[in-house]
């Protein structure tokens, strides 16, 4: 019955004949959206923390590759500077990242924005996470970031 259904509106639709869709029934394979369609999918772009509260989550490290490139405050990434990036802390934040299996902690500054990986809460230069005992072979480690100073709040907005 499909078939010639399909035909008859391929032929209407050929003679310029105006074509009304029949209503689906019960048992045509009409699915409804399922529970998981009708779930938001988190924002592209977080809201800014400015609660100072610590965090608890994955460092990695920047990739050699973007030594050199433009960072979100405009500053170029420096293999050897306290630089990190940071989706929710507003730029120009330092804050205080502790690796939690070694202990050793180094202050860094929100300069740029990701990590973009899930579970990531901070990319750090090659030069900071050699402080913190992270590896080029391990290259991420479960960290503690701590706020220590915020800029103030149109800070983040004159960029």
């Amino acid at each position: 019955m499909k078939g010639r259904h399909h035909r008859a509106v391929l032929a209407a639709l050929a003679a310029g004949s105006v074509v009304v869709a029949p209503l689906a029934h019960a048992s045509d394979d009409v699915a409804a959206p399922s529970p998981a369609e009708d779930v938001k999918r988190p924002a592209a772009k977080p809201a800014l923390d400015r609660s100072g509260k610590k965090r608890v989550g994955v460092a990695s490290v920047y990739a050699h590759r973007f030594v050199g490139r433009k960072m979100a405050d405009g500053t170029r990434m420096s293999a050897d500077r306290d630089n990190a990036a940071s989706r929710t802390l507003p730029l120009g934040t330092e804050a205080r990242v502790t690796n939690l299996k070694t202990g050793q902690s180094a202050k860094v500054t929100i300069q740029d924005r990701g990590p973009y990986a899930k579970g990531r809460i901070v990319d750090l230069s090659p030069a900071t996470a050699d402080q913190l005992g992270i590896t080029g072979k391990e290259g991420v480690a479960k960290v503690e970031v701590k706020p220590i100073a915020l800029p103030p709040p149109d800070h983040d907005a004159q960029r």
